[in-house]
């Protein structure tokens, strides 16, 4: 008995093996695998060959990396895996970027056909694999995975007007960006120095603005980093670009840093793109007269005084702007509405304005003058009244406040004041170009002396002003 005991304790226990469990536990741990791991649970044996092909289990593939839905499996009439293989044979070397992509392509086409849809018949369908390594070798630089990804669901738009990628107005300025389709990119591939590698992602057909993608981490630039370009105004040297930052991965709002400061962040088309569409569809970026305006509204900037609420959005126009001489230029939009449950009595009219406009030093201006953009609009019960103004300031960031000035039409000597909630302007992080300036002694002076330049808000127009071709104004158009 005792001998019976000791062999029993001594005998080896089987080894636990997968294989050994039943198919509905099996099946169970399957589901939580991803694809790679399935892949290989079928070389280890049949049975577990046979069950990592369980077609369910490759439904959530399908739909987690290329959104397939039940109503395209119907439609090819494949199995999940069989229709998870073919699209990976097609489009596997994008599978961590496709689904993100995707998505935000087909939310953008889905918002814009319910309120532009001119805009989606101007893009373009997609391109084969081949189109794109023939540019790769036209260009002699590797295009970015993700960037790849996008043009293999559409490429790019037309050069129409209005742009994909937003649009701003001014009185005598207007610029709409369209996103360019590959061969056009391409095509305006830059190797000259102070663009050196950087490939255009969108292209005005008005001002000559693009946005840039650096394919290659040269003059002072991170691979993959998407800016504007700034011409130095203050050098001799034309090569001598500035960049205001556009995209890169996880900062895309920063404060303006100087090149000497080392960029850790990894670029990112994707992030980017899909940035930008997310402002779009969920109302963050208005659509007027059937066209994006890239105005940013924080949630915050809104006042209310009685039945008037005030409520504004900001805009930094880059083409506008310069780094040197220190000249940043900011649009705002403001919407004035007299709540609809006001009585009629309340009706007025606005006379003047006042405004207390401070930059990063502190130093502040007060302006003051009749109306807005040349107008005294009248507010009555329900009614909303928009305009769009601008400023500059010689330094980075600043904020204006103020209050407008009412009187009641029934009630003429009846005077109040409606106030303008404080709004902040920020310029977009910018990198100082590292190609040689060349800048004179007499040049140095002038630098000084615009840095003396204030921001200034008036409806008085002084004419449009384009940084790439001349030296920096005072001041700036006022009215829309």
């Amino acid at each position: 008995m005792a001998a019976a005991a000791a062999a029993a304790l001594g005998a080896e226990e089987p080894e636990l093996c997968l294989e050994l469990l039943p198919t509905d536990p099996l099946l169970l741990i399957f589901s939580f695998l991803d694809y790679q791991d399935l892949v290989s649970c079928s070389c280890v044996s049949r049975r577990l060959n046979q069950l990592s092909n369980h077609d369910p289990l490759w439904r959530r593939h399908c739909k987690k990396y290329w959104l397939l839905s039940e109503a395209e499996k119907t439609q090819k009439n494949k199995s999940w895996k069989t229709l998870f293989k073919d699209t990976y044979i097609d489009l596997g070397r994008y599978i961590q970027h496709y689904a993100t992509l995707k998505k935000a392509w087909d939310d953008l086409e889905r918002y814009l056909g319910q309120r532009c849809p001119r805009m989606i018949g101007s893009l373009k369908d997609s391109v084969e694999e081949c189109e794109l390594d023939a540019v790769e070798a036209q260009i002699g630089c590797k295009l970015p995975n993700d960037y790849r990804c996008s043009f293999r669901i559409h490429n790019g738009q037309k050069l129409v007007v209005p742009g994909l990628m937003g649009s701003m107005a001014l009185s005598n300025h207007y610029r709409s960006e369209d996103l360019l389709d590959i061969d056009t990119a391409a095509g305006g591939f830059q190797q000259r120095q102070g663009l050196k590698q950087c490939l255009p992602l969108t292209f005005c057909i008005h001002t000559g603005l693009s946005q840039y993608m650096a394919l290659e981490s040269v003059e002072g630039r991170n691979k993959y980093e998407i800016f504007y370009q700034c011409p130095d105004q203050m050098a001799r040297n034309p090569s001598a670009i500035d960049m205001f930052i556009t995209g890169w991965r996880g900062n895309l709002r920063a404060k303006a840093v100087l090149s000497t400061v080392p960029d850790t962040h990894s670029a990112s088309y994707s992030e980017w793109f899909t940035s930008y569409v997310h402002n779009v569809v969920t109302g963050g970026y208005p659509i007027i007269r059937d066209q994006i305006f890239r105005y940013v509204h924080d949630k915050g900037c809104v006042a209310t005084t009685g039945d008037i609420t005030v409520s504004v959005s900001t805009s930094f126009l880059p083409e506008l702007s310069s780094v040197h001489p220190p000249h940043y230029f900011f649009t705002y939009r403001i919407r004035i509405e007299m709540s609809k449950d006001a009585l009629p009595e309340k009706t007025c009219q606005l006379d003047s304005r006042y405004w207390r406009i401070t930059n990063a030093k502190g130093e502040i201006e007060e302006v003051q003058g009749p109306g807005v953009v040349g107008e005294f609009p009248i507010l009555s019960p329900g009614r909303v009244y928009e305009y769009t103004s601008c400023t500059t300031f010689s330094t980075t960031s600043g904020y204006m406040e103020g209050h407008y000035t009412f009187h009641l039409l029934y009630y003429k000597d009846r005077i109040f004041n409606v106030a303008i909630p404080r709004f902040h302007m920020v310029c977009p992080t910018f990198k100082v170009s590292t190609t040689p300036r060349e800048t004179s002694h007499d040049d140095c002076s002038v630098i000084e002396e615009d840095e003396e330049e204030d921001s200034t808000d008036s409806d008085d127009y002084e004419g449009p002003r384009l940084v790439n071709y001349s030296p920096a104004p005072s001041h700036c158009p006022r009215h829309t």
